[in-house]
């Protein structure tokens, strides 16, 4: 009978970087800033023939290349649906191109559409949004739940005026497909198509990918909406005064009663911050529970991105955030992994129109710590490295956490990585944490270039 897991012992890793896109698990120095830089915006490369989404040209595959995957090809479903268009996994995964860095494990989330699900938490925390800005502007906003994670570069990145050097762009923190294509990093990758197409008020709900920690408030596939409503030259005439003024006023009385519609009559600041594709630029923090929380960020749409969409005259704001961030507020639910999960005793707890039902644990299996030393190599990273954690434990990886570090006199530097793996769902065995333990530790050698200590 195999054993439950225990607290355990075993060793670590540490990083380094390098830039090139010929390397996929190349990185920039600093951890993740594109969740400071950036906000729930993107514009999408999804090409549009007559209102359907559909993936480009060179997404298709044939039979041919698909049979040459052989075994590793069962590891998840081959396609995935995405509102009309289908996605193969030979066109996200591409295990012999230098280029790719998507590993299957965030292939197979593609196509799950939690945001759409019946009485799921961010489905639920969406439409109270829908239904705030159908009731406030007379349903003049469309809504785009739907459209394909397939992303070119210019639609995610240059599009919003993301400087070719920042970080975002890093093969660290961004998943590409290839050299010109990615998986969204966030909803805005739409937006320029959006406002090409004619459309003046919209918002914009789906999932999004980033290469990130493992933790309780991380995962690399997560729910962002954005919002975005041009003002005319016409509208901005009436109005009178500054423009830019003007429209600010009028996200911020937006925004506000937003944030009244999902928390109540709460306490708001706003803080002055900085996005590449909008200034003036803002986030709107609450007091919630006792403590000021972050709930947005937003601001008044660079002109240069209206004058590129055929919209010169015109002024416009923009917001985005995050649902599974909202959610874990509102619903009280300690683990980002959960909303993952089809466990009916999380899932039953949750209904449709009724925001803000307090989570009730339905269990706490207890935890099972692995720690893993190493010497760093240049090359490493802590997002590839939870990136191999990820691809050989899944959800049952909880944290990876570095505990300790130091450099000896020839100047080689140590890392100690503590990995949780807990499941929310069951006890685990000492027998399969070890197992996968090893292979963790294997594939960092290989992978990641480090020295196992």
């Amino acid at each position: 009978m195999a054993q439950a897991c225990v607290p355990s012992l075993g060793m670590s890793m540490s990083a380094n970087h390098v830039t090139t896109p010929r390397q996929h698990i190349a990185a920039s120095p600093v951890r993740s800033q594109q969740h400071q830089l950036l906000f729930p915006l993107s514009s999408l490369r999804v090409l549009r023939a007559g209102g359907a989404a559909q993936l480009p040209r060179h997404a298709s595959v044939s039979a041919k290349q698909q049979g040459r995957r052989g075994k590793r090809a069962a590891v998840c479903a081959l396609t995935a649906e995405v509102g009309e268009a289908t996605i193969s996994r030979d066109d996200v995964v591409r295990e012999n191109d230098p280029t790719n860095n998507v590993p299957d494990t965030i292939f197979s989330k593609i196509g799950a559409r939690l945001h759409t699900r019946a009485d799921h938490p961010l489905s639920i925390i969406r439409s109270e949004i829908h239904q705030y800005f159908d009731s406030a502007y007379a349903n003049a906003f469309l809504k785009f739940d739907h459209l394909a994670p397939v992303v070119a570069t210019s639609s995610n990145f240059d599009d919003l005026l993301i400087p070719a050097d920042h970080v975002s762009r890093s093969y660290n923190d961004t998943y590409y497909i290839d050299g010109t294509t990615v998986l969204r990093t966030h909803t805005s990758a739409h937006q320029a198509q959006l406002l090409r197409d004619g459309h003046t008020h919209f918002l914009v709900t789906g999932d999004v990918y980033r290469r990130d920690a493992i933790d309780a408030t991380h995962y690399p596939v997560f729910h962002q909406m954005e919002g975005f409503r041009v003002f005319s030259p016409e509208e901005l005439a009436a109005a009178g005064g500054d423009p830019t003024e003007y429209v600010a006023l009028q996200l911020k009385q937006a925004l506000e009663g937003l944030a009244r519609h999902l928390f109540g009559d709460v306490e708001m600041r706003w803080v002055d911050t900085y996005f590449p594709f909008t200034n003036p630029s803002f986030e709107l923090e609450i007091f919630f529970q006792g403590q000021w929380l972050e709930v947005l960020g937003c601001g008044v749409t660079e002109q240069q991105i209206l004058d590129n969409c055929g919209l010169a005259g015109s002024k416009a704001w923009a917001f985005g955030l995050g649902l599974e961030r909202l959610a874990m507020v509102l619903f009280d639910i300690p683990d980002i992994r959960l909303f993952w999960s089809n466990d009916d005793r999380f899932l039953t707890q949750f209904k449709d129109g009724k925001l803000g039902i307090k989570f009730k644990p339905f269990s706490k299996y207890p935890p099972c710590y692995k720690d893993m030393s190493f010497w760093l190599s240049d090359s490493f990273t802590e997002n590839n490295l939870c990136e191999v954690v990820r691809g050989l434990a899944g959800d049952l990886a909880e944290e990876v956490r570095l505990i300790d570090n130091f450099t000896n006199k020839k100047g080689m530097t140590s890392h100690c990585y503590r990995i949780t793996y807990r499941s929310m769902e069951r006890s685990l065995t000492d027998e399969e944490i070890n197992e996968i333990q090893a292979k963790v530790r294997e594939a960092a050698a290989e992978k990641l270039k480090v020295t196992l200590r």
